[in-house]
């Protein structure tokens, strides 16, 4: 389980656990434990089911690709203008979360941590295009190992109401270290140079620290 979901899921279990005491201790018929407390084990088993960390280890190019921070579906790929922090034209691949994939989030390559920053903003859904520049969104730069400098970009969706990132500017990320976290539905944009390599199709599904987004 990821250490995010620590403080949830005590707290899912304690009140569930006192819903039961409570209906014991009123001697409360069967079906009434049957109308509360089977609708309580699902809500608990789909939170620890978001809440798991599954353990990976990238096995192709560490230098020059660019893996797939997350799980999720490619929902965009293309040229935009970054206007916050390369002022110029990019590639931006995107990555959609649902309530049911794997919401940890992993280095998508090996560099230098140049900025990281967090920005408070709006929870519209995070599959929309203006999501990236309203959303609550964390932005973090890195200067990679291979050369080219790219940007990722947290953003937050309807539900989610936490963006949690680990890397601090001025620190060194490597391939297999933990990015951060995004809890309950959610959307991760890759930012690359032109010349990148794109590795990925529109809708093709991903897994984070196994999937290689682009070879730079």
């Amino acid at each position: 389980m990821h250490k995010e979901g620590s403080v949830t899921l005590v707290t899912c279990f304690v009140f569930i656990l006192l819903v039961a005491v409570t209906l014991y201790a009123y001697r409360a018929p069967h079906w009434l434990w049957i109308l509360l407390m089977v609708p309580l084990c699902i809500i608990f088993f789909v939170i620890v089911n978001f809440f798991r960390y599954p353990e990976r280890h990238y096995k192709g190019d560490k230098v020059h690709d660019v893996i797939a921070p997350s799980d999720g579906t490619i929902v965009c790929i293309e040229e935009v203008y970054e206007p916050d922090y390369f002022k110029d034209r990019r590639i931006m691949i995107s990555t959609f979360m649902s309530v049911t994939n794997v919401h940890a989030q992993w280095a998508p390559l090996a560099g230098q941590v140049l900025i990281s920053e967090h920005e408070d903003g709006n929870f519209k859904k995070a599959y929309l295009p203006k999501a990236s520049n309203e959303n609550e969104r964390s932005t973090v730069v890195i200067k990679s190992d291979a050369g080219p400098t790219i940007m990722l970009r947290q953003v937050a969706g309807a539900v989610a109401r936490r963006i949690v990132t680990y890397y601090e500017a001025g620190e060194r990320c490597e391939v297999d270290g933990e990015l951060g976290f995004i809890k309950f539905g959610s959307r991760i944009d890759v930012y690359l140079p032109l010349d990148a390599k794109i590795l990925v199709k529109l809708k093709q599904t991903v897994r984070g620290n196994t999937t290689a987004l682009a070879n730079i």
